[in-house]
């Protein structure tokens, strides 16, 4: 810092280019600058705030990371009613919709607006004097709960509203001059609008979930309303939410006569509008644009159910008026999602390695829908099955939740027949046949810490590829060791015997092996090669509540060895980027449980390694700055070798292809990721010209 540039000077340089790369990256999605550089701008800015508190503003782009948890939410009245909308899923009822608008204006000429209808939460943004003051949740459409520290999280909301001259041009279709409709200031905007998560997202926290031991979440819709919902902020911002407006509130101090210029003014003023927003002049223009749009929806990077329809005109919206419930002025055009029709025939239940007991509905027939035949799908929990009143041998409708994850949408109760049953919880665990069972809410657990089914599961996922990796201890083995006796605990996969190996491989059938003495020396050499996996792979195997490889890996990489970590306090963890109190908790609870502690004792006592080598980044950086992706199989490094290289050498390894991704290098066999790469235009590369690029 010059002498001449004091720190308010710097912190107000620093805010305004952070918020200028927000809006190049989330709403304008053409960034200028790589992930690393935009996070030493962070950095600098939180550094200058925590030297100088009383700069500290609530607008400022550091309060985005997600603050303190709350206790509770606060209430807020809205001060425009948030309406419900009726809902149609008929063109003949469309047109009925438009007949009416007709009658009511009496002969006057108007028009109509038609957007996506995301499937997501609706949300409240109040602006004053351009700031944003508080964000609420609909409610009960008068009050609603205040959520401005999660909106907060939100990138493409902006804390501070853009002057329309910062944009080089008009947005497109634009009918009106965005500098002339506002006042010298902003006095009051309250903009609507639907917050969602993209389908890409939701695979990455279902990935996650599953990571940690952890049921996927049923649908992209449900799980952005909880996260809304969230105390903690840091969760919610690490889930990436998104945000599209799709309407308004109160309006004071700007003139706009239209929804048409309203959507031109909020492009301008920065937020991210929907690029599938159009003008009709009649109801054919719109019942065209349903059509269209029935085809284009399957595209989208999220969940659509339908298209709002909406009178243009806000004059005109007025001589509408309302019914008690719903505008006259618009009305949203519903899809029938593909939807089967089958019996709900069985009910079976799965024990996780964390205990939790799963109901899972089986049909009859399976049913095919979205290009599969779907079988089975998760009832997910007890209050879920209250909420549908669901009962055995109901027949039921089945839909895929973003066409991909099958579950059951209700009962078609006026079928229902008079041997329907209940769907009771189990009085006893169906693995271990245990009593001691724990009921939380809509969930069950065995609490019996000897319980195969969760010794199996903590196995399986112990040795899974991206843990300790031994690839020898298959599932039909792991069961005959349970079954034998052989095994009681992940301990003892390192105590195991030649004799005993043997033993089992004999009873597995499904090994392929004839010779099972040499079989069995394979499966041990296994299990001996994954003592040396290190600290990260160990913590990732071990089941941890809400630690998965991601989580393992900042741990392991920031302590290095399992004494330091042992030695760490909650707010320790917690201060790690992208941890979090919540898992910070869960993890210093493990190592520091009898169970936990005794465990990773008898581990390192057998020879595990429990510390993690420090990536060295010294000499070139050929990756410094790039994002890379690996998929499929190589040759010459296997996948943790080629990521350990990557950010050797600079570069950050992540598993998803996005805009942002600096290059993918394909291996034989890459499936989906390459076809993304090449739809977005990402350079690909194969192994051997990653190896150049490293130098070798």
């Amino acid at each position: 810092m010059s002498k001449t540039t004091t720190p308010a000077m710097e912190i107000e340089k620093l805010r305004s280019e952070i918020r200028r790369h927000d809006d190049l990256y989330y709403v304008q999605a053409r960034p200028e600058i790589s992930d690393q550089d935009y996070d030493k701008l962070m950095r600098r800015l939180v550094e200058l705030e925590t030297a100088h508190p009383e700069l500290l503003t609530p607008d400022s782009p550091s309060q985005r990371v997600g603050g303190a948890p709350i206790e509770a939410f606060t209430q807020v009245t809205h001060a425009v009613r948030m309406m419900s909308i009726d809902n149609t899923y008929s063109e003949a009822e469309v047109r009925d919709f438009d007949e009416r608008v007709k009658k009511l204006l009496e002969g006057r000429k108007y028009s109509y607006t038609c957007e996506p209808k995301i499937d997501g939460v609706s949300l409240s943004l109040r602006y004053e004097d351009g700031v944003l003051k508080t964000a609420a949740t609909r409610g009960n459409g008068t009050v609603g709960d205040d959520v401005t520290h999660n909106a907060k999280t939100i990138r493409n909301i902006p804390l501070v509203l853009k002057k329309p001259e910062a944009r080089s041009q008009k947005p497109e279709g634009a009918l009106f001059d965005a500098d002339s409709a506002l006042g010298t200031q902003h006095s009051v905007l309250e903009v609507r609008g639907e917050v969602f998560i993209a389908r890409a997202q939701f695979a990455k926290i279902n990935a996650a979930q599953e990571e940690a031991g952890e049921e996927p979440y049923a649908n992209p819709r449900n799980t952005a309303a909880g996260t809304l919902k969230q105390l903690d902020p840091k969760v919610v911002a690490s889930r990436k939410l998104d945000f599209i407006p799709h309407g308004n509130g109160e309006i004071a101090g700007v003139e706009v006569d239209s929804y048409t210029a309203w959507q031109c003014l909020l492009g301008a003023l920065g937020f991210k509008t929907s690029e599938h927003f159009v003008q009709c002049k009649d109801v054919d223009e719109v019942i065209a644009f349903l059509h269209k749009f029935a085809e284009v929806r399957k595209g989208l990077p999220y969940d659509t159910d339908g298209v709002v329809i909406k009178v243009d005109d806000f004059e005109q919206r007025g001589m509408l008026g309302v019914t008690s419930k719903a505008p006259r002025w618009c009305i949203a055009y519903k899809y029938q999602p593909e939807q089967a029709e089958t019996e709900l025939a069985r009910v079976v239940f799965q024990v996780g390695k964390s205990g939790k007991i799963t109901p899972v509905g089986e049909f009859e027939p399976p049913v095919f829908i979205s290009g599969t035949n779907v079988y089975r799908a998760s009832l997910h929990n007890y209050d879920e099955i209250a909420r549908k009143d669901l009962r055995l041998h109901d027949r039921v409708l089945v839909e895929k939740a973003g066409e991909i994850i099958p579950y059951v949408v209700g009962a078609v109760t006026e079928k229902r027949p008079k041997h329907a049953e209940v769907i009771e919880r189990p009085k006893e665990c169906p693995s271990c046949g245990s009593k001691e069972l724990e009921h939380e809410g809509g969930f069950t657990s065995c609490r019996n810490a000897s319980c195969p089914a969760q010794l199996a599961e903590r196995l399986r996922y112990f040795a899974g590829r991206n843990q300790m990796d031994i690839n020898e201890l298959g599932e039909k083995l792991i069961e005959k060791l349970l079954e034998k006796g052989h095994v009681t605990s992940l301990a003892d996969l390192y105590r195991l015997t030649h004799e005993q190996v043997v033993d089992a491989l004999k009873r597995a059938t499904t090994t392929g092996e004839s010779n099972p003495s040499k079989a069995a020396q394979n499966v041990l050499e296994g299990i001996a090669g994954s003592k040396g996996r290190g600290l990260s792979r160990l913590l990732a195997g071990l089941g941890i509540l809400h630690v998965g490889n991601r989580t393992a890996a900042i741990v392991a990489e920031h302590f290095g060895t399992l004494e330091k970590l042992r030695a760490a306090s909650v707010e320790e963890i917690d201060a790690l980027p992208d941890i979090g109190e919540v898992v910070a908790k869960s993890l210093h609870d493990f190592l520091h449980s009898a169970s936990g502690a005794k465990l990773l004792d008898d581990l390192v006592a057998l020879g595990v390694k429990a510390d993690e080598p420090r990536v060295e980044r010294t000499g070139p950086q050929p990756f410094a700055g790039k994002t890379i992706v690996v998929t499929g199989t190589l040759k010459a490094l296997k996948r943790d070798e080629i990521k350990k290289k990557i950010e050797s050498l600079g570069g950050k390894s992540t598993d998803s292809v996005s805009k942002n991704t600096s290059f993918l290098v394909a291996g034989d066999e890459a499936g989906s990721k390459l076809e993304k790469a090449k739809k977005l235009g990402v350079e690909v590369i194969d192994e051997a010209e990653f190896l150049r690029r490293a130098g070798g």
